[in-house]
């Protein structure tokens, strides 16, 4: 592993170290270090290593992606220009997201992976026929704010295929997703099949575990194609000895604490659980994941596969009133998000479902009772559930699923919900 980036005043062997942990965790391919101190800061530097290696520019990201909150990464994050008044640049290019269960291609289909890429080619001729070059494709290993989103296998093996034949290099974005998260594996990208490496690889979050740290590993060749460039790499306090410790503490710690192998039997356990719940309640459409990274589809019709956006909604107030924290995401931000602590444990899994159990059984009555007494008073004949009783019961705290979700985020209550749940009495 080799240290490009790191200011010289700080140069500690804390940082030679955290670097060859770091890289016994990785492709062999992937050598070169450059420590930063977030992941938006990562990614950014990211674009600027793939803009750098080919002198191209335009970049290839997945519908509703984020990939961090600066300029340069708002740009190619369609979970947030989407919502803005920000317009797609033309350099932007948007692929589907390889979404089996609610995307265009999915689970009855014969080959979804190779159709996805095949989207991802498209993009790709087009930009080229307009005079355009792909520097990079950006993903993450299991897309996060687009709705725990595990591509199908063999996806990414194609697009890195039409990427690289056009001279661009593939981006692995681990910030949410690596460290072990997924149990079987110490990164995301590795549960897809030791025949992908990408080219480049960001990490942040879980690797300061709150502290400030994060990093872009990639190959010598493209690095040497940065460093070429005459314009240094500088970061005042990338990988410096406290990140640095702070780093090899918590390497310490997944190793000794078993934190991977948690990942994987605390996963397993609670996946099982909720595809229990799966069974008994009709609100749940899809449950997908690995380790400890699985989502819950909501939908309020099993055939349509309609999202429930207000349902999901309601549930993460009441989870929250329990002292259970979700969140929800998905373009139609129906789906729950379950991404909890390394160190996650059986019994909490349990009390989380326990809990979850009990307000989809409540929200489930109170949309019974109502939908009872709509068909009593209309339509005896009717066996499906009116859409009438439905909106009426949770009129008053349906959020726009067009709305920006960074204003209702995270436990930020509003009188909207405050009445659905008011009225629901879960």
């Amino acid at each position: 592993m080799e240290l490009l980036n790191t200011n010289s005043r700080f140069l500690h062997d804390n940082i030679v170290e955290y670097a060859k942990r770091l890289s016994a965790t990785l492709p062999d391919r992937l050598s070169v270090c450059y420590f930063t101190n977030s992941g938006s800061e990562a990614n950014d530097l990211a674009l600027r290593l793939a803009r750098q290696f080919r002198g191209h520019q335009d970049v290839i990201t997945l519908d509703h992606a984020y990939h961090g909150h600066l300029s340069s990464l708002i740009e190619i994050s369609p979970y947030k220009f989407q919502k803005g008044k920000d317009v797609k640049k033309e350099f932007v290019h948007v692929a589907p997201a390889p979404d089996t269960y609610r995307g265009k291609y999915r689970e009855d289909h014969t080959d979804p992976a190779s159709a996805y890429a095949d989207e991802v080619k498209k993009i790709i001729d087009e930009a080229h026929n307009s005079g355009r070059k792909i520097a990079a494709f950006i993903a993450e290993s299991m897309q996060s704010c687009g709705g725990q989103i595990i591509p199908p296998a063999g996806y990414f093996q194609k697009v890195a295929e039409y990427v690289h034949g056009a001279g661009g290099v593939f981006i692995a974005d681990e910030v949410q997703v690596g460290f072990g998260r997924v149990g079987t594996h110490f990164w995301s990208f590795q549960m897809f099949g030791e025949d992908f490496v990408p080219d480049i690889v960001t990490m942040g979050k879980p690797m300061g575990n709150g502290h400030p740290v994060a990093c872009v590993v990639t190959t010598k060749e493209i690095a040497e194609a940065f460093s070429s460039s005459g314009m240094e790499y500088f970061n005042t306090y990338g990988g410096n000895p406290v990140s640095s410790a702070v780093g090899l503490a918590i390497l310490d710690v997944i190793e000794n604490e078993d934190l991977q192998g948690n990942a994987t039997r605390v996963g397993n356990y609670l996946t099982k659980l909720l595809n229990k719940q799966k069974a008994k309640h009709t609100l749940i459409g899809d449950i997908r994941g690995i380790g400890l990274f699985i989502g819950i589809d909501l939908v309020k019709d099993h055939q349509e596969r309609t999202p429930a956006t207000a349902e999901a909604q309601h549930i993460i107030y009441k989870m929250k009133e329990k002292r259970v924290l979700l969140s929800a995401d998905g373009p139609y931000r129906n789906v729950l998000k379950i991404k909890p602590p390394m160190c996650f444990t059986e019994e909490d899994a349990q009390f989380m479902v326990d809990q979850l159990d009990e307000i989809l059984t409540g929200l489930e009555e109170a949309v019974g009772a109502k939908t009872e007494s709509v068909i009593s008073e209309n339509t005896p004949c009717r066996t499906k559930m009116p859409e009438e009783a439905h909106s009426e019961l949770l009129s008053d705290g349906s959020p726009d699923p067009k709305e920006n979700p960074s204003q209702k985020r995270n436990g930020l209550c509003t009188d909207k919900h405050s009445l659905l749940s008011k009225r629901l009495k879960t």
